[in-house]
């Protein structure tokens, strides 16, 4: 369970925010006019999510890649690395 908090507690207290995540393991969730815009997490819980994102980036990704290599395989026809990002970009919309 996040903490939240306003923007402007955040800059009146952000040395105590940071104390509190770090030594306590605190999540804060930060407000803007009553709306979520950010959050102050530990180091190990972004790395944890970075990781998380990553793998399921590859996930994604590896349709893609079967298809891709099947092509290459029975045509030896690549693509450039451009036009994979963007389809990638465009399957994910």
């Amino acid at each position: 369970m996040a903490t939240t908090v306003t923007s402007e507690e955040v800059r009146l207290n952000l040395g105590d925010l940071i104390n509190r995540v770090v030594y306590r393991g605190e999540r804060v969730r930060v407000t803007r006019r009553g709306k979520p815009v950010m959050a102050l997490v530990s180091m190990e819980d972004l790395e944890f999510m970075e990781q998380v994102l990553d793998a399921l980036e590859d996930e994604m990704d590896l349709p893609i890649i079967k298809e891709r290599l099947k092509r290459f395989e029975a045509t030896g026809e690549g693509i450039p690395w451009e036009q994979f990002k963007a389809e990638r970009i465009k399957k994910r919309l």
